[in-house]
């Protein structure tokens, strides 16, 4: 398991993984927390593509390092919000809430 540095407060800061990927032929760099590196896997796999070719369609506007990095973290959090919104909705569709209200 990574752990970062201990930081006032008592949280941790978080470890930056740097990964050096292919994408359409090219080489760069992508740095990453450890989780979001861990949640573009899964996504991958989910999505039963490579991780070349996630990143690929993720950055088809071509960005550069510094920003493929950000594009990629905010893919990750919208899948997820996604999956969490879904998991949400199913839920209710199947188990409404009772109403508590007045």
């Amino acid at each position: 398991m990574l752990r970062g540095e201990q930081i006032k407060g008592g949280g941790m800061k978080p470890i930056i993984v740097k990964r050096t990927v292919i994408v359409a032929g090219k080489k760069t760099s992508v740095s990453l927390e450890h989780a979001f590196w861990r949640g573009l896997r899964e996504i991958a796999a989910w999505q039963d593509m490579s991780l070349p070719d996630l990143i690929a369609s993720i950055n088809s506007d071509g960005d550069d390092e510094g920003e493929i990095s950000s594009t990629i973290r905010l893919f990750v959090l919208n899948f997820y919000r996604h999956q969490l919104f879904a998991a949400d909705h199913l839920l209710r569709s199947v188990a409404p809430l009772p109403d508590l209200g007045a």
